[in-house]
C-alpha cells in the first residue's frame, strides 16, 4: 500500500519537475520524506506561515544576501519541518545556490534542490496536488474497503484465524495477535518467514512498548492496539511496519491505523459474542450438572435436555471427572473478582481440552474451586483412553508457550500456576458407570479424590480411587461422625493438655516421634530437643494417653488418628 502523500524523491521524479533538470545539493537523507504541500515563497520569514511537510519552491529573490540571514532561513524552515527547499536558477542565483545555504541544509538534514532551467511553478504544484490528492481518494477507498471488510467479518462472526489473514492481505505486512503475558495466539506472516517472524517472541515483544492505546514503536517498526472491551483488554495485536526494510523509520499511514483497530475491534467483538453463547451453552451444562448432584430435576429430564444440546447420555458409559487448582483463591490473595476469573480460566481450559481430544461431555464450573465434567463414552473399554487424552489435552492448553494461529483467544491458553499435573491443577476421576442413574456417583466419587489429591505431592496425570491411599480416605471420611469421635477416644487427652499448656504442644512431640518411626534418637533431632527432654516429653504422653508408646499396635493407631486428625482440620 502506498503511503498518502509523495515523497520528495517521488516529486523530483514528476514531468514538470524533471523538465527543469533537478540536482539535489544537500540533504539527500531526507529525500523519503512525505510532501503534504507544495508552496511558493519569495520572502524570508515563510517559515511562520507553514505547518510542517511543506515542499517550498522559490527563485530566491527575496532571499537574504549575508551568510547569517541564509543560515536563520534554512534553520527556520528545519524548525518547523518542511519536506525540502526546491530554487530555481536564473534570477538570483545563476550558477548554483550559495555554499553556506548548501552546508546549513545539509547540517539540517533539509532537502535543497537546484532546478537549473528555467521551470513554471504553476505545473510542479498542480502535478503534486494531484498526485497528493489521488493519494488521498486512493486511501480513502481503502479505508471505506477496511470499514466493509472488517464490518462483514464481524457480522458473520469470523474465526481468529480470518481476522488475521483479513488484516494482513489488506496491510501487507505480518500481523501477531497475543495475550497480556506476550504468549501468541494467532499471527499470519504476509508471506514472510513464520520461524523468524516469531522467534523468540516473548523477549522481542516485551521490547515493544509504544506509548499510547494505539501507537507505532520507531524503535521496532510495530504498530501496536490493545484488544479488549467492556473495559477489559485481554491482549494486544502488533502490525509490523514497514514490511521490507526500505524506509525503517517511517511511519505507517493512516489507513494502517484504522486497520489495526478495525481488526482489533472485530476480534473483541467476536469474543463476547462466542463467550455469550457459550456463556449461555455452560449455563445449561451447569444447571445439568447441578441437577445430576443435588437430584433436583429427573434424571429423564436431564438427559431430554442433554441430547438437545447435543450430549448424548443414554446408552453411554459415564465417567465423571472433577478439575481443581491444587490451591484455593476464591476470595484470597487475588479478592473475589480474581477468584472468579481464575475459575473461569480454568472451565475454558477444561472445555478446550474436551474439544481437542474430540471428547462429549456436559462440563462447568460446579463450585467455587472445581470444574467438573461428565463423560460420555461409547463404551467402557474407551474410558482409560479418554481420560488420557483429556488430561494431556489440558496439559498442552494450559502449558504451551506458543499457540498456533488462529486459536481463539477466547480458548487460548490460560495462565499457568506451577508445573506440577496438568499445568498446576488436580485431574480426578470417578468409577466409570453404566447409567445416568448412577452418574451421580461417579460425579461425587471425582469431587472427593480431587480434594483427597490436594494432599497427595506425586505428579499424576489423572487421581482415581486407588491413588488416594490412607491420608485420602481419611480426608474422604472427614465428615463421618465415627472418625472424629475416634480421633477425640485417641488423643482427646493429649490435646485437652496441650490446650491448658501451650508452650509445651505433647501433640507435635508424638508426631514426630510417629512419623520417625518410632525411632527416639532421629525423632529428638527432628523436635530440635535433647534426648533426655524428649525422653521425658515421651513419658508424660504415655502417662496422659494411658498407652504403651512402644506397643506397635498402640502407636498404628495413634498413628491413624493423627492423620485423621490433620484430615478433619484441613478444609
Amino acid at each position: 500500500m502506498a503511503a498518502v502523500f509523495p515523497t520528495v524523491r517521488e516529486v523530483l521524479g514528476l514531468d514538470p519537475v524533471r523538465h527543469g533538470a533537478p540536482r539535489v545539493v544537500a540533504g539527500d537523507a531526507g529525500l523519503d520524506r512525505p510532501v503534504r504541500w507544495v508552496h511558493v515563497a519569495e520572502v524570508p520569514d515563510i517559515a511562520t506561515l507553514l505547518g510542517g511537510g511543506e515542499l517550498v519552491l522559490t527563485t530566491g529573490i527575496g532571499l537574504p544576501g549575508d551568510d547569517a540571514g541564509l543560515r536563520a532561513f534554512i534553520g527556520d524552515l528545519a524548525d518547523v519541518g518542511v519536506s525540502g527547499l526546491v530554487v530555481e536558477l536564473g534570477r538570483r542565483y545563476v550558477s548554483g545556490v550559495p555554499r553556506v545555504m548548501a552546508a546549513a541544509a545539509e547540517r539540517r538534514g533539509l532537502p535543497l534542490v537546484e532546478l537549473r532551467r528555467a521551470t513554471p511553478f504553476v505545473p510542479i504544484t498542480e502535478a503534486v496536488h494531484a498526485l497528493i490528492v489521488d493519494a488521498q481518494l486512493t486511501e480513502l477507498r481503502a479505508t471505506e474497503e477496511i470499514h466493509q471488510r472488517f464490518n462483514d467479518l464481524s457480522v458473520e462472526g469470523a474465526e481468529t484465524t480470518e481476522v488475521l489473514r483479513q488484516a494482513a492481505e489488506l496491510s501487507g505486512c505480518p500481523v501477531v495477535l497475543e495475550n497480556l503475558s506476550r504468549q501468541v495466539l494467532g499471527y499470519d506472516p504476509a508471506g514472510e518467514s513464520a520461524e523468524l517472524l516469531l522467534d523468540a517472541w516473548e523477549q522481542h515483544s516485551r521490547r515493544i512498548r509504544p506509548a499510547g492505546r494505539t501507537a507505532y514503536d520507531r524503535d521496532s517498526g510495530w504498530l501496536v492496539t490493545a484488544v479488549g472491551a467492556r473495559g477489559q483488554d485481554w491482549g494486544r495485536l502488533l502490525l509490523r511496519w514497514p514490511a521490507s526494510g526500505d524506509v525503517p523509520n517511517s511511519a505507517p499511514p493512516t489507513r494502517l491505523t484504522i486497520l489495526i483497530e478495525r481488526a482489533a475491534s472485530t476480534l473483541a467483538l467476536g469474543r463476547l459474542i462466542r463467550r455469550d453463547a457459550e456463556g449461555l451453552e455452560r449455563q445449561i451444562h451447569r444447571t445439568l450438572l447441578t441437577a445430576l448432584l443435588d437430584h433436583s430435576r429427573p434424571v429423564d429430564e436431564v438427559a431430554l435436555r442433554a441430547k438437545a444440546l447435543g450430549v448424548a447420555l443414554d446408552r453411554r458409559h459415564l465417567v465423571g471427572v472433577m478439575v481443581r487448582h491444587r490451591a484455593e483463591d476464591p476470595g484470597g490473595e487475588t479478592g473475589p473478582e480474581g477468584g472468579q476469573a481464575r475459575l473461569r480460566d480454568l472451565s475454558e481450559a477444561v472445555g478446550q481440552a474436551l474439544r481437542e481430544a474430540k471428547l462429549t461431555a456436559l462440563t462447568s464450573a460446579v463450585d467455587d474451586n472445581s470444574v467438573g465434567a461428565l463423560l460420555a463414552l461409547p463404551d467402557p473399554a474407551a474410558e482409560d483412553r479418554a481420560l488420557s487424552a483429556f488430561a494431556g489435552a489440558l496439559r498442552r492448553v494450559r502449558l504451551d508457550g506458543r499457540v498456533p494461529a488462529g486459536i481463539d483467544p477466547s480458548t487460548g491458553p490460560a495462565g499457568t500456576d506451577g508445573a506440577r499435573g496438568s499445568g498446576g491443577v488436580i485431574v480426578a476421576a470417578g468409577s466409570g458407570v453404566a447409567s445416568l442413574r448412577e452418574a451421580r456417583r461417579s460425579l461425587v466419587e471425582a469431587r472427593q479424590i480431587a480434594e483427597a489429591a490436594r494432599r497427595d505431592r506425586r505428579d499424576l496425570p489423572i487421581f482415581r480411587l486407588p491413588h488416594v491411599g490412607l491420608a485420602g480416605l481419611l480426608h474422604l471420611l472427614r465428615d463421618e461422625p465415627r472418625l472424629q469421635t475416634f480421633v477425640e477416644r485417641e488423643l482427646g487427652a493429649l490435646l485437652e493438655y496441650d490446650a491448658r499448656h501451650p508452650r509445651e504442644q505433647l501433640l507435635d512431640t508424638l508426631r514426630a516421634y510417629l512419623e520417625q518411626g518410632r525411632n527416639k534418637s532421629a525423632a529428638a533431632a527432628a523436635a530440635h530437643l535433647s534426648r533426655p527432654a524428649f525422653y521425658e516429653r515421651l513419658a508424660r504422653i504415655a502417662r496422659i494417653l494411658d498407652v504403651d508408646l512402644d506397643s506397635v499396635e498402640a502407636t498404628l493407631s495413634l498413628h491413624v488418628a493423627l492423620l485423621a486428625l490433620e484430615a478433619v482440620r484441613t478444609p
